[in-house]
């Protein structure tokens, strides 16, 4: 393999430039990767996980997500192939936080091992939206995948209010201790983000965490017995939690495979556009999505949550341009060596869950505020307002009113009632076919389509020469 500049797709940097850039790759993301499971372990019925299997929840969101990052950054098939698996774009997996109160719910009532059957079909769902991916895109404009995200953001933050307080079920919960601790952890956080500069302002969540940890240790919120217990060396186990299939579950994870699905669409194009000077090929998002897919479908014999791209790291190729698949392989190795080390995934289950609640309400806030942003670029006309206050307002309303569906059956309230995501996405979809558009809307999806058609000629002229 050639010697290859940090600012070039292929070729091997030097790894005194390539590790630090790696390091900033996994200091940015490991927190968003392990804490989904840290909040659906505890949300399973009867107590939540042992530690011992929450260690290994940990282990697997590590391992699969660099799993999948080193799939998409090197396809299975090779990268100019048309039925390559993986986009080769400098992409970072990991478990996403869209899934987690669909997850909550799921885990309540049923368990992981119904979370993992239900991402297995999730994932076939995946793979059948990157296949037809020129066909379905249309269906989820900005307008529609930011009313999913912005309801994505609203819904996660009673999970970070509760944190904040110290967990549902916790003896001394709501005690000032929680809240000093995870309101020292939040001002360290927006301290860094607005005011911080380069590394600083990228670590914010985990600067924030560890600073939260050490403030928490004197009050007696730390139990180190888990990590004394842990080994030095595991790989992940194979169905170690078992796969159950539910028909509720399946349906409400599904359909959110199939937002995300279309969500990446936008994660690869912000790669492209801000660090590659060009928009993703169709070849490239069609094997990108089936990839997430099928790396979803092999994760659950794994125990590995629900992954998909992360916007934080996109966000750092598009300000450093830093587009080289080996910077970001590199990154994948350090997260896969994480994860088959319990030590250090026993390590953070030892953080206190006001800690938490304190580091990830703002990013649940973020969340939001991306959707709003997508909402926000699509003309907010009395059409448009309807579609995105309508599926909010149901979504939301519905998921909070918990009696509200007390006499449907079970598997309604599962799908609709106990997360506003699927409701929400429901109804943004049907509103926005069915509802008249202006003139002017209509102009330019005539224009889009065109736009489509000459790059799908493009791309056809250059795969024929």
């Amino acid at each position: 393999m050639k010697r290859g500049s940090i600012f070039e797709l292929d070729g091997i940097p030097r790894l005194g430039e390539a590790l630090p850039l790696a390091l900033q790759h996994v200091v940015a993301m490991i927190v968003g990767c392990v804490t989904p499971a840290i909040i659906v372990a505890g949300a399973v019925g009867g107590g939540g996980l042992s530690s011992e299997d929450k260690v290994i929840l940990i282990q697997a969101a590590l391992v699969v997500a660099a799993v999948s990052t080193l799939i998409q950054l090197f396809p299975i098939g090779g990268r100019k192939t048309r039925f390559a698996i993986g986009s080769g774009l400098p992409m970072i997996m990991g478990v996403s936080f869209a899934y987690v109160p669909s997850m909550q719910a799921i885990a309540e009532g049923y368990g992981i091992s119904t979370i993992l059957g239900a991402q297995i079909v999730g994932g076939i769902v995946a793979v059948v939206m990157g296949l037809l991916v020129k066909q379905i895109r249309v269906f989820f404009p900005p307008l529609i995948t930011g009313t999913v995200v912005f309801t994505i953001g609203l819904s996660l933050y009673p999970t970070a209010i509760n944190y904040m307080a110290g967990g549902v079920g916790s003896e001394n919960y709501g005690s000032w201790q929680n809240w000093l601790v995870a309101v020292f952890t939040l001002i360290v956080v927006t301290v860094l983000n607005h005011f911080g500069k380069g590394i600083w302002k990228l670590a914010s969540i985990l600067i924030g965490i560890i600073a939260g940890y050490l403030v928490s240790i004197p009050f007696g919120m730390v139990n180190f017995s888990s990590v004394g217990e842990a080994g030095v060396f595991q790989l992940p186990k194979i169905m170690h939690f078992g796969i159950s299939f539910e028909i509720s579950a399946c349906v409400a994870i599904g359909i959110l495979f199939a937002i995300n699905s279309i969500q990446a669409i936008g994660d690869y194009s912000a790669t492209t556009i801000g660090a590659m000077d060009r928009t993703p090929k169709d070849q490239e998002l069609q094997s990108g999505i089936v990839a997430y897919g099928l790396t979803n479908v092999l994760g659950a014999f794994f125990g590995g949550l629900p992954t998909a791209t992360y916007s934080q790291n996109v966000g750092i190729v598009t300000t450093t341009k830093v587009i080289n698949r080996w910077v970001l392989g590199l990154a994948a190795v350090i997260l896969g060596v994480a994860g088959i080390v319990p030590k250090f995934s026993a390590v953070l289950t030892t953080i206190p869950q006001c800690v938490l609640g304190g580091a990830t309400v703002s990013v649940f806030a973020s969340i939001a505020m991306t959707g709003m942003k997508l909402v926000a670029s699509a003309e907010m006309d009395y059409r448009n307002s309807s579609i995105v206050g309508l599926a909010a307002a149901l979504g939301m309303g519905v998921s909070q009113a918990t009696a509200a569906l007390a006499t449907f059956p079970a598997w309604v309230t599962t799908i609709f009632g106990k997360s506003p995501v699927v409701l929400a996405t429901l109804i943004a979809v049907l509103l926005n076919i069915i509802l008249p558009k202006s003139r002017d809307e209509k102009k330019e999806e005539m224009q889009k389509k065109r736009d489509v058609e000459d790059r799908l000629k493009k791309d056809h002229l250059e795969f024929e020469k």
